[in-house]
């Protein structure tokens, strides 16, 4: 079982890890910058993989009644903010955008990092805070839902099948469908490949997540989820272009005390 268990933690880092490098990859340095197409080949692809092997019996998604469907619809339309946010955040920032003690710890790091960030980006930041705002107001309504109504898969499949929806109706008005075209690395491999790969981890990402939260405590999950974290913003500063001044190193290490608290008082918490 521990085996099993640290299998799924290093599946879940790797996953991580290149989802977030691949697109990071497509967002800053081929620099594509239309999240609803970017966002919508995302979750089209995940939500094809998942209704395949929902049809091969390699997942399970339950027949659910009408009223749990659109009670779960504003937890969709928040998983679009996070989605779409999150690119334009990611696309834009050079870092990643992402208990009392531990938030005020978190609080200061975010605070104070746009004054320190040699490569400010105000549009960046707005959208990380956007991205962020869905993200709580996602988990409350995830927490505050009937307990088994929707199992993890489930919600999922429903937000994959919306988000698909809602994004290719947005491309048109947002003007990603008429600027594509003059995208210079339209027609090339490089990104035809990072776009299919991206497409692809999300999903394997989103299936080891919620492989993750079904084997482990919540304290064992954050640990692993921080462990992701700290790996690929290392290997962030690394691989991508990165003015760091020592005023900025500090608030990335406040930020991850915070992270690390967190997960401290998960594991006392369990």
């Amino acid at each position: 079982m521990y085996v099993r268990r640290c299998l799924v933690g290093l599946t879940f880092s790797t996953c991580y890890l290149a989802s977030y490098l691949t697109n990071k990859y497509v967002l800053s340095v081929l620099k594509f910058t239309y999240p609803t197409l970017f966002q919508g080949w995302q979750t089209l692809i995940g939500g094809l993989l998942l209704h395949v092997s929902w049809k091969l019996g390699w997942a399970e998604i339950n027949s659910s009644s009408r009223s749990d469907v659109s009670t779960w619809l504003p937890a969709s339309v928040l998983f679009v903010g996070i989605i779409y946010a999150g690119s334009r955040a990611l696309s834009k920032l050079k870092t990643s955008p992402a208990k009392i003690c531990s938030a005020l710890f978190l609080l200061a790091a975010a605070g104070c990092l746009p004054f320190n960030d040699s490569q400010f980006d105000p549009d960046g930041y707005f959208w990380a805070v956007i991205h962020l705002f869905c993200v709580g107001a996602y988990k409350i309504l995830q927490k505050s839902r009937k307990p088994n109504a929707l199992s993890d898969i489930d919600q999922q499949y429903l937000n994959y099948m919306f988000s698909v929806v809602l994004l290719a109706f947005a491309s048109h008005p947002t003007g990603d469908l008429f600027r594509v075209p003059d995208f210079p690395f339209l027609y090339f491999y490089r990104f035809h490949g990072s776009c299919c790969a991206s497409g692809i981890l999300g999903f394997f990402l989103m299936l080891s997540t919620v492989k993750l939260k079904s084997l482990m405590a919540p304290g064992q999950c954050a640990a692993w989820i921080f462990f992701a974290k700290v790996l690929t913003a290392g290997l962030s500063i690394l691989l991508f272009d990165m003015i760091l001044t020592s005023a900025t190193v500090g608030c990335l290490l406040l930020g991850g005390l915070g992270e690390a608290l967190l997960v401290f008082s998960e594991q006392k918490g369990s």
